[in-house]
């Protein structure tokens, strides 16, 4: 079984590669209406340790997820490969 690639999507939370569909930022006031509606429902992930909101990231299971990285760095990481760099 091949090992499973995780994304850091920062402060040492992260996601399962084969599962992501979309970075998104959160910039926009359609995603920041669905953040808030998500978050009164209680169906989100919240991996900003408190940070402002800079991506939403989506998966294949249906779940929300934010993160205080930019979709930008994200995407790169994933693109170059560096999906385990720790920061912060």
């Amino acid at each position: 079984m091949p090992t499973p690639v995780v994304l850091n999507v920062g402060f040492y939370n992260y996601v399962m590669t084969d599962k992501i569909v979309a970075l998104v930022s959160s910039e926009s006031a359609p995603m920041r209406r669905l953040v808030q509606t998500m978050r009164k429902s209680g169906n989100l992930i919240d991996a900003t340790q408190g940070r402002r909101t800079k991506s939403v990231i989506f998966t294949t299971d249906s779940a929300i997820i934010l993160s205080a990285i930019s979709q930008e760095t994200l995407a790169k990481r994933l693109n170059t490969g560096e999906i385990n760099v720790d920061e912060e």
